[in-house]
């Protein structure tokens, strides 16, 4: 199972599993499509949102854990 860290960008991320999009809406961070937001790293996108980074990477981590069977071209 891949872990998510703060140091990969939104778009590594995204390219895990499209699925965890909603993680990122439910924290305020509507910006996910948007090209800088790609390039951005968790903890950054975390902190400019005013999230707690530990927070979402949890968040994450245990959407990723809950769907093992998920990947990139899963649809919700």
């Amino acid at each position: 199972m891949v872990q998510v860290t703060k140091d990969m960008t939104i778009g590594e991320i995204l390219s895990i599993n499209l699925n965890v999009a909603p993680v990122f809406y439910a924290m305020g961070m509507h910006c996910l499509g948007c090209p800088a937001s790609q390039g951005e790293t968790l903890e950054e996108a975390a902190w400019v949102h005013g999230v707690d980074p530990d927070r979402i990477e949890k968040e994450i981590n245990d959407y990723l854990a809950a769907h093992p069977d998920e990947d990139s071209a899963s649809e919700s």
